[in-house]
């Protein structure tokens, strides 16, 4: 209880900059929860479908790839779709590989989606917190002047002890959201270079072995 008492009196102690810097640390919250689930679901999905497809790549059995990979709503089987379609029309190995690295670039912004607003919200607490602080100074000095001489010290370190409360709120807000945003991003990157490696992975696979005529039916 003393713990929480001593929140709400940091809070009110921060003045009206508080309520927005704590509107912030919601989005923040949420978003980063939102990508955390999602991005975790499709490194799932993705290493799945990829240990199932594995096998059949290597026996060059194409038709049984386009089975599995029809039926999934994964990243990489939305990337092996587009390679596998384009095996009886198209030969070469440049004209398949051009076909998947259309299909990354619709992938890759699902996956990056939000992310980059967990920097705009660190930096948007930050200055929220500058400028709460800055106001709440104005506010103090702008008291003293008309106080007794006797009592300015006392009533100036009070207040400014008070605005910098604000500074203190959105720097803690801003640099675990910034962590996480660094974190994600990291994710992010893992998942995509892990696309691009399946992908040359299947270019290589298709190169070696010729697929059935019925492969892209």
């Amino acid at each position: 209880m003393d713990l929480w008492n001593l929140i709400v009196r940091f809070f009110q102690g921060g003045g009206d900059f508080m309520y927005p810097i704590a509107i912030v640390l919601v989005f923040g919250i949420a978003i980063a929860i939102e990508r955390y689930i999602y991005l975790t679901r499709a490194a799932v999905q993705n290493r799945n479908l990829w240990n199932d497809v594995v096998p059949f790549l290597s026996k060059g059995d194409f038709r049984q790839v386009v089975q599995i990979t029809s039926k999934s709503d994964a990243a990489i089987a939305q990337i092996l779709n587009y390679g596998l379609a384009r095996i009886q029309s198209a030969r070469r190995r440049d004209d398949i590989e051009k076909a998947m690295e259309e299909s990354l670039m619709e992938v890759v912004p699902r996956l990056e989606k939000r992310t980059h607003y967990l920097a705009t919200f660190a930096n948007l607490a930050t200055l929220l917190g500058l400028l709460g602080t800055v106001m709440g100074l104005i506010r103090a000095f702008a008291a003293v002047a008309t106080v007794n001489p006797a009592e300015k010290a006392n009533l100036l370190s009070a207040s400014i002890s008070v605005a910098m409360n604000c500074t203190a709120f959105g720097l803690m807000t801003a640099v675990p959201i910034l962590f996480i945003h660094a974190w994600l991003q990291t994710k992010t990157t893992e998942i995509i270079d892990s696309l691009e490696m399946a992908s040359v992975k299947f270019l290589n696979a298709i190169t070696e072995r010729k697929p059935e005529p019925a492969a892209a039916a």
